[in-house]
């Protein structure tokens, strides 16, 4: 079986119950983050709502992160990977963004609560001694954190659009995971 489709078993696999959204492994040493919905709990528009917020932020948390590195970048790999993060996740921050308005606009507590998970990520990328390394090595947990979110969603969402979303979230983000580990064993 092909790499790949191993990853993307394990990411679909993802048992809602351990993805309740409270993102432990992103938190950095020292930070907390306010308590965010349980999107096991919630459905229909409820849950599409607290999804896609929770999603802009956590991409809006990716962004950040690769707008902070991309300064500091050597490698022309990891400097490709780091543009595509900005386009992707920018294209997709605006559809998202769009489709809160028919569901009631941003849910404040699931925004906050990606908020503060997120907070932690940017600031070791500025430092780091290794740039390309530290933006590698932080965007394969940022990414394992979107594939066990949009595994929710593919298990709760009645949405089409949210659910073609979050398969593609899945395939990319999987595919760059791959590629991520392939780099920095070599």
């Amino acid at each position: 079986m092909k790499p790949l489709t191993l990853l993307l078993a394990a990411a679909l696999s993802v048992s809602p119950a351990l993805a309740q959204m409270n993102h432990a492994g992103h938190a950095m040493p020292g930070m907390t983050a306010p308590q965010g919905p349980d999107l096991n709990a919630l459905s229909g528009r409820a849950f599409d709502r607290a999804y896609l917020s929770m999603m802009i932020a956590h991409h809006q948390g990716a962004l950040d992160m690769a707008r902070a590195a991309q300064p500091r970048l050597k490698d022309a790999r990891v400097k490709a990977w780091a543009a595509a993060v900005v386009k992707d996740q920018t294209r997709e921050i605006t559809l998202m963004t769009g489709w809160l308005g028919a569901l009631g606009g941003v849910d404040p507590a699931a925004r906050s609560h990606m908020r503060g998970v997120m907070a932690g990520m940017v600031a070791p990328l500025k430092t780091a001694a290794n740039a390309d390394r530290a933006f590698v090595q932080g965007m394969l947990p940022h990414h394992q954190g979107a594939l066990e979110m949009a595994g929710v969603a593919l298990a709760r969402s009645g949405d089409a659009r949210v659910l073609k979303l979050s398969r593609d979230i899945v395939r990319a983000q999987a595919d760059e995971m791959y590629a991520f580990r392939l780099w920095l064993g070599r």
